[in-house]
């Protein structure tokens, strides 16, 4: 049994919270928070405290908070020589404090509190400093059903950027979509399936191969008539923008 103390009341927290809840392998005996409010709402025998000098002695502290937290956290961790882990894509091992055994526990998803998620589906990328310290964190994912991958720093940051263009850069083009739609009075749910089979066509493909549309096959008289219907110059100069870089990509020019 691998015991666990989670620290952080986030998205990120509160998802491990739930799934090593149902595992068999883990015990979350200690969950800590700043603010004791947040995370007193959670029905459960685990032992909540706001104060981090009150911290047990677990196999393994996870440090879920917002990036510019985790090292002032790991500073204030009252004990040394202890396994300690952050969840952070963007955080380097060296920024946590070193008088603890430092590494990285790093669920590659997006999370929100109300929305369920399935840790199978999730890959979870471990880094660390010390080899002793991975199989502990291997059966750690394990226990959430999770695959494991063993990453180094470089390949955890070149992660996290791809990560930005695939989830916040995409979810933003939604919502600029979202927009169009709503000013012209378009349901928005039409689109849709056309997001799902977007999304579902990479299982088998890569995106350059899956690439479809006017920008594609230089479809001009198409692509003027849409830039002339944008009204809002910033999504003009997006739609220009990912035209060209698709232009790019496949050989052709505007």
């Amino acid at each position: 049994m691998i015991t666990v103390a989670l620290i952080g009341s986030g998205n990120v927290a509160t998802h491990l919270y739930n799934a090593f809840s149902t595992a068999t392998d883990v015990k979350v005996v200690q969950w800590y928070s700043r603010k004791l409010n947040t995370i007193s709402c959670h029905n459960t025998k685990v032992y909540k405290t706001d104060n981090i000098d009150a911290l047990m002695q677990v196999d393994v502290y996870i440090i879920a908070v917002k990036d510019s937290a985790i090292a002032s956290i790991s500073s204030q961790l009252p004990f040394t020589n202890r396994l300690v882990v952050h969840t952070s894509g963007s955080v380097g091992l060296p920024d946590m404090n070193k008088k603890n055994h430092r590494a990285v526990f790093y669920p590659l998803q997006t999370f929100t509190k109300t929305t369920a998620v399935n840790f199978a589906e999730i890959p979870l990328c471990i880094e660390i400093e010390r080899k002793a310290d991975f199989s502990i964190l291997k059966r750690l994912a394990k226990a959430l059903g999770s695959p494991v991958y063993k990453i180094n720093s470089q390949q955890r940051s070149t992660l996290h950027l791809a990560a930005v263009f695939v989830n916040n850069f995409t979810n933003q083009l939604y919502r600029i979509a979202h927009e169009i739609a709503e000013a012209n009075a378009v349901d928005f749910d039409i689109l849709k399936p056309l997001i799902k089979e977007t999304a579902k066509k990479i299982e088998t493909s890569s995106p350059f191969m899956a690439q479809t549309g006017p920008a594609k096959r230089k479809d001009t008289k198409t692509i003027k008539k849409h830039l002339d219907a944008l009204i809002n110059k910033e999504h003009k100069a997006i739609y220009q923008l990912i035209t060209q870089s698709i232009q790019n990509t496949h050989g052709k020019k505007l």
